[in-house]
């Protein structure tokens, strides 16, 4: 398995950045397939963690406007949030 399949990108927010200093909890834009066991996998392979748990959210895209007055949406994305095992870092910088 390639974790480039599973992983697109690591979100990094404010509330990410508090929460992976703080709690050892690191976010990802993953792809709409993948599950929490192939997620798991793949940070465990691309980053040599330990991985405890892994929280998966579903985002619907939002309903904007155009220049023209036309509706549209914004791409729907897949979040998850994993937890890593007490001592563990993922260095990002």
């Amino acid at each position: 398995m390639n974790p480039d399949h599973v992983l697109k990108t690591v979100l990094l927010t404010e509330k990410a950045n508090k929460q992976s200093s703080e709690l050892g909890q690191y976010t990802f834009e993953v792809f709409p397939n993948a599950t929490k066991h192939t997620i798991a996998a793949a940070v465990e392979q691309a980053f040599k963690v330990t991985v405890r748990r892994v929280n998966v959210m579903n985002y619907r895209g939002k309903n904007k406007r155009g220049r023209s007055g036309l509706p549209s949406t914004t791409s729907d994305y897949k979040k998850a949030i994993v937890t890593l095992k007490t001592g563990d870092k993922i260095e990002l910088m």
